[in-house]
């Protein structure tokens, strides 16, 4: 991947570029009120015949001025077309109705993200999320997780788990392969991995180690699930570098969870990783790296993903290059012993051992 070793833009083309990048906040607000009024579904619906503003306000009971001026701001955006008065949707209008990547990305930027990163500038200054004050007065977002609005509940985990769901079925052959029977799930968030893998394999017992107020929905889950003899939770707070990891364990699996943490602490919790590890144990870890990706728009919205981190999250990470990843397993003692990209839509899996 080398996507950004050369300028492929004309002088034109970059000007332009630049135009859309200074009404970014209004394209987008403008694109999701199009998508969450009904205008965009119900051009949609009018096929190839198109509908003129009136009948869209019409129908809507909006103002013609109101509908009026979306659908100009979506002609200029290639979501509608228009002729002899008549609007129908365009291409990108579809994707922006039915794609689920981005519903997904819209959903998360604008519940979870736009009002903190007014704070983007006094957060790199001060280097802490300065925006989570927009939600409560927590270290990080994690430990707010669960007393979050309703609504910016349902898009942060729908955004987390979208980059997850489709890789944990190629995975698991990957992991259960060589009879691993007992999983320590660092970050195991809500359960979905201890779900897949209880799942998959008769035999894994997990233990998921994570914050109390996560693994109480995961207890939940789990329970609703009758796993509970299966599954076993460990709460902690995994930056207190007091707390050692339990020992006992085939595999120690992160999953998009390391990228919630600066590199210090990503070499702490893998030091802690190594301590807890017999000679034959595993680190094996599942995460996107916008340097390992296929298509140029994926490294962008994992590169345009970090700065979330930045704002809201915690101040300290972010959607990591491999090569600064991979550095901090090294400098935790490990060897990276296999590496598979390009699983699902973005996810890279290593496996990793004690360096000897």
């Amino acid at each position: 991947m080398n996507f950004f070793s050369k300028d492929k833009k004309s002088a034109f083309d970059a000007k332009e570029a630049a135009q859309w990048i200074a009404f970014g906040p209004v394209i987008f607000q403008a694109a999701r009120v199009l998508r969450n009024s009904g205008i965009l579904k119900l051009i949609e619906e009018s096929g190839r015949t198109g509908l003129t503003n009136e009948e869209i306000a019409e129908k809507l009971n909006l103002s013609n001025y109101g509908v009026r001026v979306l659908l100009e701001s979506g002609l200029g955006l290639g979501l509608v077309l228009v002729n002899e008065k008549k609007y129908t949707l365009g291409k990108t209008g579809y994707f922006i109705l039915h794609d689920g990547l981005t519903i997904t990305n819209m959903d998360f930027v604008h519940d979870v993200n736009y009002k903190g990163l007014f704070y983007l500038d006094e957060s790199i200054e001060k280097g802490k999320a300065v925006g989570l004050k927009e939600f409560g007065d927590w270290p990080t977002i994690y430990e707010g997780l669960s007393q979050l609005p309703a609504h910016v509940q349902k898009s942060w985990f729908s955004f987390d788990h979208y980059f997850s769901d489709d890789a944990f079925p190629l995975v698991l052959p990957m992991v259960y392969n060589d009879g691993v029977k007992k999983i320590l799930d660092i970050g195991g968030n809500t359960g979905k991995w201890a779900i897949a893998s209880t799942s998959f394999s008769a035999d894994v017992h997990i233990t998921i180690m994570d914050l109390p107020g996560q693994l109480n929905v995961a207890r939940q889950k789990i329970a609703e699930l009758g796993l509970s003899n299966r599954v076993d939770f460990l709460p902690v707070n995994i930056l207190d570098e007091t707390i050692k990891f339990p020992k006992g364990f085939d595999v120690i699996w992160m999953s998009q969870f390391l990228d919630c943490f600066s590199e210090a602490e990503i070499v702490s919790i893998l030091k802690r990783c190594y301590e807890a590890l017999d000679e034959n144990g595993q680190v094996i870890i599942l995460e996107p790296y916008w340097d390992r990706q296929k298509f140029e728009v994926a490294a962008f919205c994992l590169q345009q993903t970090s700065i979330y981190f930045t704002a809201l999250a915690n101040g300290n990470s972010q959607m990591y290059s491999s090569e600064v990843f991979f550095k901090c397993v090294q400098d935790a003692g490990f060897e990276i012993t296999e590496t598979t990209d390009h699983i699902g839509l973005s996810q890279t899996l290593i496996k990793c051992k004690k360096n000897k």
